[in-house]
């Protein structure tokens, strides 16, 4: 990633009040591009967005995807020529209880931004973000690449697979049409588990962590043997801002869909996560099985990045350890009252020191 390429550039980020939104768009500002967001206000309280003073700094609107004309009159008024959308209804079990709002949001919000941006002239780079679970899941032990089947049996899941459809009809119809020369390069980006500081959303074992131990309960845990492809939430927002940066150089090369994950050696039981949490935290965190019936989550799900690592040149840079003790260290200056703003900015040059840092040779 070239940090000058970001200086200046107008940045529209959908759902910037949300975990990812607002550490990307904390990112952005440090890398004095022109941020702009649109979104509902935060999802969760306490929040990210709010403890760390996001909004200052960028230009923060307000506004639904599913409002078409509030929309267009944002891109309209602020030119923004990349977008990261991210705008979403984001969790399975919630998509259990609303169906119908999580489709409109996840499927009629991605139509919504793709129609505007049709009619925006400085638009160059955009880059939908959907989610690994948008896979046909059918339980097998293989990690998912960009050409395998997607489906969803949760609406979450199949509501994705859908934002993943609409994106590639719009650009297939609209933005490389005709023949002509692609000016606007759109691409679907598709990642795991994160895990970092700020993540108060409800059933994520990050923050039903941190909630028991704030409370000093006992932590309850669906299912301790599901595997997952966890990842800092900085890995894979590297990983978007290559994708968009390329598609700005390239727009048809790099167009299509990617996968964000991480490292083979990085897909933990969630009991292996608990334990290593424990380590970090301290004996305040305990927890046990949880044995009541459970809606159905996917018992195991599992990336191939080899596209993003050999294309992009885009690679994982903390290990589970490292991503679990920013975590860790995140929260524990949230209950010191520390100043997160400065906290979440310190841990992003932290990663991006890593990005500069050469590679060493394994012997």
């Amino acid at each position: 990633m070239n940090p000058e390429f970001w200086r200046g550039k107008k940045v529209l980020v959908t759902g910037h009040t949300g975990f990812k939104g607002s550490w990307l768009s904390l990112w952005l500002q440090s890398l004095q591009a022109q941020a702009i967001g649109y979104s509902l206000p935060p999802p969760t309280e306490p929040s990210l967005f709010a403890s760390a003073d996001v909004a200052n700094g960028m230009e923060s609107i307000e506004g639904n995807v599913l409002d078409v004309e509030h929309l267009r009159r944002v891109v309209r008024k602020h030119e923004p020529e990349i977008v990261i959308h991210m705008a979403a209804q984001s969790l399975v079990r919630r998509s259990y209880a609303d169906p119908a709002g999580t489709y409109a949001t996840n499927v009629m919000g991605t139509a919504n931004v793709l129609e505007v941006l049709r009619d925006a002239p400085a638009i160059r780079s955009v880059v939908v973000v959907t989610t690994d679970k948008c896979y046909e899941n059918r339980g097998e032990v293989k990690a998912y690449r960009e050409e395998d089947n997607l489906g969803g049996d949760d609406p979450y899941s199949s509501s994705k697979a859908a934002a993943e459809l609409v994106t590639a009809a719009y650009r297939r119809s609209f933005f490389a049409a005709n023949g002509q020369d692609v000016r606007t390069g759109i691409a679907t980006a598709r990642a795991g588990n994160v895990v970092g500081g700020g993540d108060w959303a409800e059933d994520r074992i990050i923050p039903d962590v941190m909630r028991a131990v704030s409370e000093k309960r006992e932590l309850l845990v669906r299912n301790p043997d599901a595997v997952r492809p966890w990842q800092h939430v900085l890995d894979p927002l590297c990983g978007y801002l290559m994708l968009a940066e390329k598609l700005w150089n390239d727009p048809q090369r790099f167009a299509g869909a990617w996968n964000f994950g991480p490292d083979e050696r990085e897909t933990w039981p969630v009991g292996d996560v608990l334990r290593i949490l424990q380590e970090l935290w301290g004996s305040e965190l305990r927890w046990r099985v949880d044995k009541s019936s459970q809606p159905h989550e996917s018992r195991y799900l599992k990336l191939d990045s080899t596209k993003a690592r050999k294309v992009l040149g885009w690679e994982p840079k903390w290990d589970l350890r490292s991503a679990l003790a920013a975590t860790v260290s995140w929260f524990k200056a949230y209950q010191h009252r520390e100043d997160l703003r400065r906290v979440t900015l310190e841990q992003t040059q932290s990663y991006r020191r890593a990005l500069r840092a050469p590679e060493v040779a394994q012997t």
